[in-house]
């Protein structure tokens, strides 16, 4: 986790939804219900001039490239940051403490692997989701390639999901509550934040299998967020 999501929103809604302006580098994108890494999408973040701070719009490429890197093969290893050892990690230290993100999200996709003996071995994509959609928890970083050019790159941060909500999976993104925005958005070292972030695990989402159309990168369309029948593939009942 996380791997895939969904994300229809528009930079006019974001930009009422987070009080935040359109920055200069936010490129309006089409809804995107299988967004994978690599893929660009649009992330919250703040910046800072001369009449304060402001909350900004704009779009990244999701797979972190930190500032040091040589080469920018690494990203596909950093779509994912874990909470429990982001602040000491190289890769995110130095973005978890001065670069945080909120990625608006309408769901996210999950792939779960029944025990069951008499289960088939594939896996079954399911969609989480709450009405309003989420905002995931991030990071970002900007990476200068080669031919000079500037690339801004981010990463979602997860959790643990063990227990009974981490059925589907043993890891979940984290969720931004909107009265810690401000907080999380602060180019401050808070490490303290971490604990004040929800879990987008269900009970706190609601979660419904979905067609493994959603496995291949090329389809899209609203299609892949609808529900199956409640009842998985493996026979395995996700409440």
């Amino acid at each position: 986790m996380c791997g895939r999501y969904a994300t229809t929103r528009n930079g006019d809604q974001l930009a009422r939804d987070f009080l935040a302006t359109l920055g200069e580098h936010f490129v309006e994108r089409a809804p995107d219900y299988n967004m994978a890494p690599t893929k660009q999408a649009a992330i919250v973040v703040q910046r800072h001039d001369d009449t304060g701070a402001r909350r900004e719009i704009v779009t990244a490429r999701w797979g972190l490239i930190p500032s040091w890197s040589r080469d920018e093969k690494i990203a596909s290893r950093l779509i994912n940051a874990r909470s429990e050892t982001v602040a000491q990690k190289p890769s995110f230290r130095s973005a978890f403490a001065k670069r945080r993100a909120i990625i608006p999200v309408d769901g996210y996709y999950e792939w779960h692997q029944s025990t069951h003996p008499s289960a088939p071995k594939t896996k079954q994509p399911f969609y989480l989701s709450r009405p309003g959609g989420l905002n995931l928890a991030g990071l970002y970083e900007w990476w200068q390639q080669p031919d000079g050019e500037w690339r801004l790159t981010f990463s979602i941060l997860t959790t643990s999901a063990e227990g009974d909500e981490g059925i589907i999976h043993d890891r979940a993104p984290l969720h931004v509550p909107a009265d810690l925005y401000d907080d999380w958005l602060a180019p401050e070292p808070a490490p303290e934040l971490l604990n004040a972030l929800v879990p987008a695990t269900p009970g706190f989402v609601e979660a419904w299998p979905v067609s493994d159309r959603v496995n291949a990168v090329r389809n899209n369309g609203a299609e892949l967020a609808r529900p199956l029948p409640l009842e998985s593939k493996s026979g395995d009942t996700i409440a």
